[in-house]
Formats: structure tokens, sequence, C-alpha cells
């Protein structure tokens, strides 16, 4: 009888009148065993998570993914050739192919075909660093990540912004709407202070099946300190630079029944031009306090809609009444020169009015939220 696991080939008579048998091995089976990080028919594939293959009891061969369109996706092997990984972004919501083949010591092959598919979001966002990349910014300017849509999981958000510094310094971030967050230090930047910017949201699911549109970076540096300092009992502009005045300009700020608020700006962006609209901010412009009004060289100070701009109808006013609407009314001339010589994130603080003090939610009034609370952070309250 043959048995087990050997194959009957054929049975003669000897000479000697006893049976003879003649039996072949079985092929061997092939040692190498080909591991992925995805599974066949997986239908919620991370796409930002590296597709890694790993061969044990030999090495990778071959490995060939596609994307559904059939271009083949871009992956690296390690020196030994006992893994390979993708070295690009998977796309959202997207079906892909991989053929892999390992060989053993004796040459025999492995093979192992995948098919499976990239989760899909609910919903997207993309997040946006208002400090462009290699700009120049004041010693005030946070880092500020703005989204497009709300962010329902502001701890997953965060957790996913990097910020590093040289020289490295102590900072925090501080949520001022649902949609941006802001990261600051405990003081005003060094000049000089290098800043690197990381928000890796793509794959990321920030709460209720929204996830990351795709990452952002932005790196930037800390030009010189630029603080500007107006009191309303002299109704003085005086700017310093790196702790020199460099200018003087009179101004008119906000009149008694619509006050500058006090406290400390970031500046922000300059217009050239802008047309200042009262209804933007709920005051029609036919009532008695409306206005529409066409300006030149305006510097911001407030999302509110705070300004330091050219008001040649109030020279008459500027350095010794309040006339405006809440803006720094200047000369055309010194408003010019503001606009030249300042730059995002430039210091500007504003003491001695009637009003209050300008609230961190501003946007731009980020040094007005005491320091423990804003390291305390609020990424996880409801609203900011």
């Amino acid at each position: 009888m043959c048995a087990g696991s050997l194959v009957l080939t054929g049975c003669t008579i000897g000479s000697g009148g006893a049976e003879e048998v003649q039996v072949a091995e079985a092929p061997p089976e092939p040692a190498a065993v080909i591991d992925l990080s995805v599974e066949d028919g997986s239908l919620d594939a991370n796409p930002a998570e590296p597709v890694v293959l790993t061969a044990s009891d030999g090495r990778l061969d071959s490995v060939v993914m596609r994307n559904p369109e059939g271009i083949q996706v871009q992956g690296e092997f390690n020196p030994d050739l006992t893994e390979w990984r993708t070295t690009e972004d998977l796309g959202y919501g997207r079906q892909y192919t991989l053929e892999s083949t390992a060989a053993d010591e004796a040459g025999l092959i492995t093979q192992k075909n995948v098919t499976f598919s990239t989760l899909t979001p609910r919903i997207m966002t993309a997040a946006y660093l208002t400090t462009g990349q290699g700009s120049t910014v004041g010693i005030g300017q946070p880092v500020a990540v703005m989204f497009d849509e709300p962010i329902a999981d502001r701890r997953a958000a965060q957790d996913n912004i990097h910020v590093r510094t040289e020289p490295e310094v102590e900072g925090a971030f501080y949520w001022v709407s649902n949609q941006e967050v802001r990261w600051r230090p405990a003081e005003y930047w060094a000049p000089g202070t290098t800043i690197d910017v990381h928000v890796d949201i793509y794959g990321e699911d920030l709460g209720g099946g929204m996830y990351g549109q795709e990452d952002a970076r932005s790196d930037f540096q800390i030009g010189d300190a630029v603080i500007s300092r107006v009191d309303d009992s002299t109704k003085q502009i005086v700017i310093e630079r790196n702790g020199e005045v460099v200018k003087t300009m009179p101004t008119s700020m906000g009149k008694a029944d619509t006050p500058t608020p006090n406290g400390t700006y970031v500046i922000g962006e300059k217009l050239a031009s802008m047309v200042m609209d009262s209804s933007t901010y709920g005051v029609p412009v036919d009532s008695p306090e409306g206005y529409r009004t066409p300006v030149q060289y305006a510097t911001r100070m407030s999302y509110s809609g705070i300004f330091v701009h050219a008001a040649p109808w109030s020279v008459w006013a500027q350095g010794s009444r309040n006339v405006s609407h809440g803006c720094l009314n200047v000369t055309t001339a010194d408003a010019k020169w503001f606009y030249d010589n300042a730059k995002r994130g430039d210091i500007f603080e504003v003491t001695g009015t009637v009003g209050p003090t300008l609230p961190g939610w501003d946007g731009l009034g980020d040094w007005n939220v005491p320091w423990e609370t804003w390291k305390a952070g609020n990424a996880d309250a409801g609203t900011a």
C-alpha cells in the first residue's frame, strides 16, 4: 500500500519476486509569508496611513499597487527587501488593488493579492494659516489656523497641529471660535525667532465624520519689534522700533458713543483703499449713525473693523478731539507712512479711552486674554 505523503508511480515484480515501489515527494510549500497592514475587501482604510507589506522567511520580489485609473502608487522597499510601504497619501473613497510576491531561500514564490477601499468622509474641512510661507511678521503675531467648517472635536484638531520654534518658547493654544484656533507664547516673540507650523489633519476624524481635506504648513520668522502706543489723554500715536521712537502722529479716535476699545491689538491686513460701510456691523447706511465712506491706506487692527486710516475730513480734530466711529483717524501722509511701515503682527496698544477692552475673541485681541486663561486652553469647551 502506498500512503501518507508518498505517491504511487508504478509497481513491478523484481527478480526476487518481491514487490518494489518507486515514489516521489509532493512539491514543497513556499516558506515566505506576506503580511499586509490592510485586509482584503476592507472598505474603510485610512488614506493617510501608509500601506505596509512585510515578508517573513523570505524577501519581497515585486509589489505593484494601482489606483482606480490604473496608475501605480509610489512606494519603496527597505534595504533587505523584507518591507515595502507607500510613500504617497491615498485618496478618500477610492479603491486600490495590490499584487505582491515574495521568494524564500529556495526561490519558491509566495503570491498575495488584495483589493481594498479607503474611507469616505461625511464632510471635509480645509485649514488655512494666516502667516504666509517665508513671511516676516511682528512680535505679537500668533500662529492662527482657520478652518472652513465648524470643528466638532476641537481637541482632535488641536492635537494634530504642531508648532516648533527656534529658540524654544513656552506657548499654548486657544480657540477664538469653533473655526479658528491660535497659539501664542507667554510673552511677545523675540526678534529673529523662527516658527515652523504643521497642520496634520489629512485622514484625521475631527468629529462627526468630518475629515481634514489636506495638511497645511507654514514657516515664518519674527522681524523688528515694532510697538505703537496711543493714550487718549494725548491723542498722539507714538511708534517705536526696537525700543526707539521713529514716528509720532496726532489722531482722532472713537467718539463717546462709539469709543475705541482699550487693550493690545495685533496689526492684520493692509488695504490701499477700501469702502467703510456701517451696515457690515448692523448700522444701516441711511441711519443717523450710518456711513459708506471710501478711505485710503487702511491698516486693520481688529476683526470688528478698527483701522488706522487716512481721514482728511477730520484733520481739524486730530490730536485734540475724538470724532470717529472707532477707527484711528490720521492725515493721509501719516496713514501712508503707517501703511508702508507696519507689518502683520506688530503690536498696537490703546489706553485711556472710555471704551471697554478689546475682547480676545475679536481675533486680533489675543494679548488681552490673561496668560493663565490662555494657557489653560478651551479645546474641550462647547464654544469659544
